[in-house]
């Protein structure tokens, strides 16, 4: 598939309804049989807009993905880690993308985005944890991270094995000449 010409900006408060609707789809494609029902059924548009305005007027760090036609078709968040025992200084808390326009390299430019105002804030070294049974696990191999920690996390009481993928350095891998 050919890669998609983006654009890759800080969120504005008006883009917190298509940042939600990523975050939703691409959580209802992913998780089917592997998180419960109930689970992603409790996601909303309306929460997830609400949800997505709040961290964008507190000054958290959400970029989008936008298409010249399209619109935005990915989302991301980063910042400070939470979990500093495991040796990173920052974490990209979420990285998805719209579930039509997958393997079109709008998840290495969000990453890559994410990363260039990691460093500008001062960060070095980047954690990102991701449900032990997500598929994306293949693509954060793919951008050089390499698998640090494992935990079990709770989701509204249910148990969810995560894995850790990280970056010493602020930088993806080169692109893959096989594909």
């Amino acid at each position: 598939m050919e890669a998609l010409d983006l654009t890759v900006r800080a969120a504005r408060a008006a883009d917190a309804a298509e940042v939600g609707r990523v975050y939703i789809d691409s959580w209802h494609d992913t998780y089917p049989g592997v998180l419960s029902k109930t689970l992603l059924c409790a996601m909303t548009p309306t929460g997830q807009a609400a949800r997505w305005r709040a961290a964008i007027l507190h000054n958290e760090m959400v970029l989008v993905a936008e298409h010249a036609e399209h619109g935005i078709i990915g989302m991301a968040s980063a910042g400070p880690t939470r979990d500093r025992d495991i040796g990173f200084d920052s974490e990209v808390y979420t990285l998805y993308v719209d579930p039509s326009f997958y393997g079109r390299g709008a998840g290495r430019q969000l990453l890559n985005g994410a990363f260039a105002q990691l460093r500008k804030r001062g960060f070095r070294a980047c954690v990102i944890w991701a449900h032990a049974r997500n598929n994306a696990r293949f693509f954060y191999e793919a951008m050089g991270g390499r698998l640090v920690a494992e935990r079990t996390a709770k989701m509204m009481g249910d148990a969810v094995p995560e894995v850790a993928f990280g970056w010493k350095t602020l930088t993806l891998a080169e692109r893959s000449m096989a594909r």
